[in-house]
This record gives C-alpha cells, structure tokens and sequence, in this order.
C-alpha cells in the first residue's frame, strides 16, 4: 500500500520533470522548436541570458554526434551565373578576388541563370550536399570553405621557399 501511495505521487512528478513544451508554446515565446539545438541554449549563459535558458531547453532539440561534428569535404565547386552579380555583388566579390586562390579544391563554374550554389563532392566526384548561398556574405563564404574544405597540403617550393 505504502509503495503505491509513493509512486502516485512520484509518477506525476515524473511526468512534469521530463515535460517538453508543444510547438506551439515555444512559438509563444519567441522560440523556433524545430530549428532550436539545446547547444545553442547552453551558450545563453555567455550573454548573460540566464533567464531564457530554462524554456529554450524545454524548447530544444537534443543535438546529435553529426551534428556537432562537420562533415569536410574535399572538393567543391561553386556555380553561378555572371548574369547574377548585380544581384549578388558579395558573390562577385568573393570570385573577382584574391580569396578563391586560397581553396585549390575549389572550382568556380559559371552556368547561364543560375543563382550562386556550391556542391560538395566526395573523392569520386559525386555531389554529397548542394546549397544555396544567395543570402551569404563574402566573409561568410570564405569561412564555409575554411571549415568545409579540406586542407590540401601545398608542395610547391617557390610558395615555401625550400630549393
């Protein structure tokens, strides 16, 4: 009898520590459940929003190992059409500068109408992930590549000043 009356008391407390709010809640306040990582609550703190720590991890998805993890790539290749850079000058600045020499495994195909997208590729070739970067800025980009792209080690003797 005992063992009863303790877990009707338990189970509800239970249930109200596990309890997640709707999709709906979290919209009320502010909050996106669906595209919400509980790693970006857990940064809160660092900007001083403790108070919203609380209902964001209600909110939160729980992040996964591949999500933490980037998968690097190593080739890719940015496509676009010239006829776009009016629309997308960080696009054209990105490409008319120094910046792409920098990504040796990057390669920059210009298709007619096209709006700016970027495939990257696994060893054979074969496009794994194709986004669009119309919204990205020129240091945006250059940082996907950075931690997108994997290092490709240059031998060139002139560069390292080794005869």
């Amino acid at each position: 009898m005992k063992a009863l009356v303790v877990s009707c008391f338990l189970l509800p407390l239970l249930v109200m520590i596990s309890a997640e709010f709707s999709a709906e809640d979290c919209r009320e306040l502010g909050l996106i459940k669906s595209q919400l990582f509980c790693s970006s609550c857990n940064s809160l703190s660092d900007y001083g929003l403790i108070e919203l720590k609380e209902h964001c991890l209600e909110c939160c998805q729980k992040d996964t190992a591949t999500d933490t993890k980037l998968k690097v790539y190593p080739m890719a290749v940015l496509e676009v059409c010239t006829c776009k850079f009016g629309a997308y000058p960080q696009i054209q600045a990105f490409i008319k500068s120094d910046r792409p020499a920098k990504f040796p495994n990057l390669t920059i195909k210009y298709v007619r109408g096209l709006d700016p997208i970027v495939k990257l590729m696994d060893e054979q070739g074969n496009v794994k992930e194709t986004l669009s970067i119309t919204k990205w800025n020129t240091d945006t980009v250059q940082e996907f590549f950075e931690t997108r792209l994997s290092k490709v080690e240059d031998d060139d003797y002139l560069k390292t000043n080794r005869v």
